[in-house]
């Protein structure tokens, strides 16, 4: 059987890579995507909305598109010679278009990177490189590109080549073939060039031809498959599809299913060509099991030995793919293979320099941005380290209100604190407490602006929910800042975390059975959603406590609208910093047209009515 070879060919705009991509085909007999039938569709692939780019990146695409609309394509060509096929993946070189580089490299097997001679290795060849290493490829192509503009100077490829081996030993890249050629005359492509009598290797047809890529593989892996989907119940069949990413499946193997840790025994392989005797990596399958075992999208079944890891806690390279910076605190989701988690990314530990490979100190990333940071899942995943699987440990970040995937990740390690510490089981539950001062507990969650009137209505309310015997805690913001929180500014950030330490600290002494206020700014719709999530469905009250800009500032109580106007307060809400008002509040108050003791009367008459 003729052997397959995934490549990506990249590198900055304008070195040529159009014109080799057209030789190529040409000299090969190449065909276009829509030839490409099952080929392409056993390329995973990932988009984001609105019709930007395709982020063909580590997981279910055909899922992703059915859920997001999603239609686009990544530029895959297609070409052949008699001794091996070839999958080629088209990385734009400018620089806004980094993560469709990442989209082919995500599942190619070598880079071929094109560097215009007279220009030399510039800061996107570097971040290029830098990606195709993270996203597991070893083995590159430094296709020294034009040439024949340089007369064929062999001293300019050898500095060129040389320059570039420095750097790819330095990014941990083990094998560099450098190849002199000219795309637009065809020398040193398809076949050797006498122009270049000084090279004695091979032309870059000849060596793709003959590369071996079996050493890229970390042998036939353990059995592990992401769950996609589960049929519906009925008395004649129960399966769980999937596409196998690494190791073997028969029937009669025992396995795993995870997180849950139950055991199963695999009863039938079937397909829509029959049923099958094993299944191997790279086969997208459904499975049955011998009994009946609780398996839903998302599980991972892996073989009875050596199972992947769990945590909710790990360390990861992220390339930042959004024009918004990453905001530290801020809820995304995660995706990895089946699985979708919330997750915060904490305040980068480092952004990596492509160009001199330093750590660079940071407190956010930009775009195209590359830096190490910890992630916190609000749930367990199962995961490999990403230089083990690519499957299990490459990951997207979704915006959570947008629906755009804002960046690809690669999972390094759990940290100490997720494998270590597992939570409590309490004998007293938050049922019994709440029972016991007969109320269902509830999050009354006040915003507005500065100045709007919040903590006025709120500490109103909780009077009078005192006065009818039910247990309350009214948690400021103002007062929170004065010591839990008193670590904290007033950045975007900064206002992000404060909000997830003050939710936090809600959702507990919920769970003590009360009934708590708080009164926050809270000026990202983004928290404002997380926090609903956190408590049960009904339990969240959002009260937009509506108070226009000018009348808040007039009030100016404190005195902060004066302190910000005189530039003493930075990143103030309303006027240097954004307010983004909620779009279908449970309660909105006009403090233009309703007293504060008259507002209070209408949350209390919210509540009763509930």
């Amino acid at each position: 059987m003729t052997s397959l070879l995934r490549l990506i060919a990249c590198g900055s705009v304008d070195d040529g890579k159009s014109t080799l991509i057209g030789r190529l085909l040409h000299d090969c007999g190449g065909i276009y995507d829509d030839q490409l039938s099952g080929l392409v569709a056993a390329s995973r692939r990932f988009g984001t909305q609105g019709g930007e780019v395709d982020l063909a990146l580590l997981g279910d695409a055909l899922e992703a598109e059915r859920e997001q609309g999603i239609t686009i394509d990544v530029a895959y060509r297609f070409f052949a010679t008699p001794a091996r096929k070839f999958i080629l993946a088209d990385a734009p070189g400018h620089e806004q278009y980094t993560r469709n580089m990442v989209t082919g490299a995500s599942t190619a097997d070598l880079a071929v990177v094109l560097v215009d001679a007279g220009k030399g290795i510039l800061t996107q060849t570097r971040r290029h490189s830098y990606l195709a290493k993270l996203l597991g490829i070893g083995r590159v192509v430094l296709a020294v590109n034009k040439m024949d503009l340089v007369g064929w100077d062999r001293a300019r490829f050898e500095e060129i080549a040389g320059e570039y081996r420095s750097f790819a030993e330095g990014i941990g890249i083990p094998q560099v073939t450098a190849i002199p050629l000219s795309a637009l005359t065809g020398a040193n492509v398809a076949s050797k060039s006498d122009l270049a009598d000084w090279y004695h290797g091979p032309a870059l047809i000849e060596y793709l031809e003959q590369v071996d890529i079996s050493q890229n593989a970390a042998g036939p892996g353990l059995f592990r498959m992401p769950v996609q989907w589960v049929s519906r119940p009925n008395v004649d069949f129960r399966g769980y599809a999937g596409t196998v990413v690494s190791g073997t499946v028969r029937p009669g193997d025992q396995v795993i299913v995870l997180p849950a840790e139950t055991p199963a025994e695999i009863e039938r392989i079937v397909t829509m060509d029959g049923e099958l005797a094993e299944a191997v990596s790279g086969q997208s399958v459904t499975l049955t099991f011998t009994r009946p075992v609780e398996c839903a999208r998302g599980s991972v079944l892996s073989s009875a030995v050596d199972l992947p890891q769990k945590g909710d806690q790990f360390e990861a390279v992220l390339h930042w793919m959004a024009s918004e910076d990453l905001l530290p605190g801020r809820q995304y989701l995660l995706k990895l293979a089946t699985q979708t988690v919330a997750a915060v990314v904490q305040t980068p530990k480092y952004e990596i320099n492509v160009d001199t490979l330093e750590h660079l100190a940071c407190k956010t990333l930009g775009l195209n941005a590359i830096g190490v940071a910890n992630i916190w899942a609000d749930g367990p995943i199962i995961f490999e380290p990403y230089d083990a699987s690519r499957d299990l440990g490459g990951f997207i970040l979704i915006d959570r209100l947008s629906n755009a995937t804002v960046a690809a990740g690669m999972i390094n390690h759990a940290l100490r604190r997720s494998i270590n510490v597992h939570e409590q089981i309490l004998e007293v539950t938050p049922e019994s407490r709440a029972a016991l001062k007969g109320q269902r507990p509830k999050l009354l969650w006040f915003t507005g602006l500065s100045g709007a009137g919040k903590s006025t209505i709120a500490n109103i309310v909780e009077r009078k929910l005192n006065a009818r015997g039910r247990h309350t805690f009214l948690l400021d913001g103002d007062n929170l800042r004065r010591g839990l929180n008193k670590d904290l500014g007033f950045t975007d950030a900064d206002r992000i975390e404060n909000i997830r330490r003050a939710a936090e600290t809600a959702c507990l002494m919920m769970d003590a059975g009360l009934i708590v206020l708080t009164a926050f700014i809270s000026p990202f719709r983004a928290e404002r959603q997380m926090v609903r999530e956190m408590v049960a469905e009904g339990d969240f009250v959002e009260i937009f406590v509506d108070t226009p800009l000018a009348d808040a500032e007039a009030r100016d109580v404190k005195g902060l609208y004066k302190k910000a106007r005189a530039g003493e307060l930075q990143n103030f809400t309303g006027l240097d910093s954004s307010y983004e008002t909620p779009e279908v509040p449970q309660i909105r108050i006009d403090t233009m047209r309703t007293a504060a003791e008259e507002a209070a009367d209408i949350i209390i008459a919210y509540l009763e009515r509930l």
